[in-house]
């Protein structure tokens, strides 16, 4: 070994100084030899110009393996809850689902364990998603059985997967060699415009709330494409407001696909910490109300916080079709315009019908890092794209919540103005 011979002839070369002299000079070698060997890990990951995709996608799984890959949104749960009503116990999600019924024949469907595996995803969020339907009526309750369900499948196929809820966990899983579980909720109208009902999400796993899905909250305005003239209201209520402190007490990361503009900015004046859009991605190439236009992107660097891009081709080329190349072009231009601290990736696999030619799946990860190599991405960028930015925002989150503490913030107790609503089953008078 090459380190061996270095040392064997140091300690012959230096054999004639005094024993004083012969101990500093092999510090000095062995320092010198361990620097090397730290400059070597990094250089060797550089791809050199010109390097074939194999060569490439070599150096993207030892990138993957080194650095936890995070993803920002997965559907997988609401899948199961439409094919298999939550009823897990014969859901054999440790194999390829591509040879199973009823996944095998849907365009909805992309993700297994054996496939996360293939992908090198070392933490997803799955999304604890209820449809705008249920606001006012049941969303409470049918996002509770959602949790429930991401916690039972977490815990059939543990130790493969493993439950996470803070940025600590998230590495300790990695070290281990597990697929880390985090849970999302998609849509304010989830927590039924209670600071309790948010409160007890985050006791029970939850780290971060989609302000809206769909539809508006009574307190807080989406990006609707079909909306003929913005809402009188706008953005955030006063409540919505409070939401967002709470949120910032509590440690929840404040989630800000879906929202409108409006709502983004708000949410951009008051949160003390970095805010997040989990699945989203750059409105200049796509004009669509789901992704975020370069005013906000630039107001999200301001804030530290994170746009971790979508996959669907809908919000990437605009169309039916697009190519791992269309998903490259929107993560350029979020660190062009926000710079390369801000960008992430949350694809919105099993919630997307049409996904990119080279990205049809979550085992596709590997893929896009070899090609960002070729379009001269360093391994340093390529880490922070992968999931140090998402780690960095989680534990500035949770940093937050502490200083709160610190300052003896306690819970707030707001609760929204009564607005009578015929279409509104809740309780309103208790």
């Amino acid at each position: 070994m090459r380190i061996n011979y270095y040392l064997k002839f140091t300690f012959e070369y230096f054999s004639g100084f005094s024993i004083w002299h012969r101990r500093w000079c092999c510090v000095a070698v062995l320092v010198l030899v361990a620097g090397t060997a730290c400059v070597a890990g990094p250089l060797a990951l550089r791809a050199p110009p010109g390097a074939p995709l194999h060569e490439r996608l070599r150096l993207a799984e030892r990138l993957l393996h080194d650095t936890p890959l995070i993803d920002g949104h997965n559907d997988l749960p609401w899948n199961i809850r439409k094919f298999l009503h939550n009823k897990i116990k014969d859901f054999s999600f440790d194999e390829d689902l591509r040879t199973i019924s009823p996944w095998a024949t849907s365009s909805w469907s992309h993700t297994d364990l054996p496939r996360l595996k293939q992908g090198r995803v070392a933490a997803q969020f799955w999304a604890a998603y209820v449809p705008c339907d249920a606001q006012h009526r049941d969303a409470v309750q049918l996002t509770f059985e959602q949790i429930d369900l991401i916690q039972r499948l977490t815990e059939k196929y543990q130790p493969q997967l493993t439950m996470c809820t803070s940025a600590e966990d998230i590495k300790i899983a990695h070290a281990n060699h597990r697929v880390c579980s985090l849970i999302g909720v998609e849509g304010g109208h989830a927590i039924g415009s209670s600071l309790g009902v948010l409160r007890t999400l985050y006791q029970v796993g939850v780290r971060y709330l989609t302000l809206t899905s769909t539809c508006d909250t009574p307190w807080a305005e989406c990006a609707s494409a079909d909306r003929v003239e913005p809402s009188p209201r706008g953005g955030l209520t006063a409540f919505g407001k409070v939401v967002i402190k709470e949120m910032n007490r509590l440690g929840m990361l404040v989630d800000l696909s879906h929202v409108s503009e409006r709502t983004m900015r708000d949410a951009l004046a008051v949160s003390r910490a970095p805010v997040l859009f989990s699945h989203s991605s750059a409105r200049a190439l796509c004009n669509v109300t789901r992704n975020v236009p370069d005013t906000i992107l630039r107001m999200l660097a301001a804030n530290k916080g994170l746009i971790m891009v979508n996959f669907y081709t809908s919000f990437l080329t605009c169309k039916e079709t697009a190519t791992v190349q269309d998903a490259i072009a929107h993560i350029n231009h979020i660190r062009n315009v926000a710079g390369v601290d801000s960008v992430g990736l949350g694809a919105g696999y099993d919630g997307i019908n049409y996904t990119p030619q080279g990205l049809e799946d979550v085992s596709s990860y590997p893929l896009l890092f070899a090609e960002l190599m070729e379009a001269g991405w360093s391994i340093e960028d390529l880490r922070k794209l992968a999931g140090l930015n998402l780690l960095r925002v989680m534990g500035a989150t949770e940093r937050v919540a502490k200083e709160l503490a610190a300052a003896r913030v306690v819970p707030y107790e707001d609760v929204p103005p009564r607005i009578f609503d015929a279409h509104n089953c809740s309780s309103q008078d208790v």
